[in-house]
C-alpha cells in the first residue's frame, strides 16, 4: 500500500501538533491573592453586604449581639439593628425637613422645623414596630457564647406616608403644606441614601 502525503497536509499536521504541545504546556495564570497580614484572621459576618444596605426605596440596618445566653444575644442584635435603622431614618427625615422647609414659604421657619422634627421622632418610634427581619443567623463560639447576626428593613414609602399624614394633621403646617413638594424632597434624599 502506497502512502500519499502532500506537503501542505503534512505542514498542517505538524502545526497542529506544535499548537497542542504549546497549548497544553502553558498553564493558566493563577489568581493572585493578596497576602494575609500577619496575625490577622478573615471574619465572616452574616447579614451584611450590598443586599443588606439601604437603597432608594428601603431603609435597612445590620447588627450583631453576643452573649452567653442565646435569647440575650438575639435581643442585643435586634436592639442594635433597630437603633441603627432609627438613626438612618432620623438623619434622612432631618435632611428632608431642612430642604423642604427652606424651599417653602412658611412664615416662622424655626417653629415649623421644630414641629417637623418632633413629628419625625414620633413617626420613627411608631414605624419601628413594623420593622421586618430580612436576615437572622445565630452562631456559637467555642467558649459557649452565642453571636446573633440580624438585618432589618422598613419601607421608605411607609415612612414618608406616615410622616406626611402627621404633617397634614398639624394646624400650623396644614395651610402651607404641599404633599408633592414634600414627596419630591423625600425621594431626593432616598436617592442620596441609595447612592452611598
Amino acid at each position: 500500500m502506497k502512502k500519499i502525503t502532500s506537503t501542505p497536509a503534512l505542514a498542517m499536521v505538524l502545526a497542529m501538533a506544535m499548537f497542542i504541545t504549546v497549548g497544553t504546556g502553558c498553564k493558566r495564570k493563577k489568581e493572585v491573592e493578596d497576602p494575609k497580614p500577619a496575625g490577622e484572621v478573615l471574619i465572616n459576618e452574616y447579614c451584611t453586604g450590598d443586599s443588606y444596605m439601604s437603597d432608594n426605596k428601603t431603609f435597612r440596618a445590620s447588627a450583631t449581639g453576643e452573649s452567653m445566653n442565646r435569647e440575650t444575644a438575639k435581643k442585643i442584635s435586634r436592639s442594635n439593628a433597630e437603633d441603627e435603622i432609627a438613626r438612618t431614618i432620623s438623619a434622612t427625615l432631618q435632611a428632608v425637613t431642612d430642604n423642604y422647609v427652606n424651599s417653602t414659604k412658611f412664615n416662622n421657619k424655626e417653629e415649623v422645623t421644630e414641629t417637623f422634627n418632633n413629628l419625625a421622632r414620633t413617626v420613627v418610634d411608631q414605624q419601628l414596630r413594623g420593622v421586618i427581619t430580612i436576615c437572622d443567623k445565630l452562631t456559637k463560639k467555642p467558649n459557649g457564647s452565642y453571636v446573633s447576626y440580624i438585618a432589618v428593613e422598613l419601607s421608605g414609602e411607609d415612612i414618608a406616608a406616615a410622616y406626611s399624614e402627621g404633617l397634614q394633621k398639624d394646624e400650623k403646617i396644614k395651610a402651607d403644606y404641599n404633599y408633592e413638594k414634600f414627596k419630591e424632597t423625600f425621594e431626593a434624599e432616598m436617592e442620596k441614601l441609595g447612592n452611598q
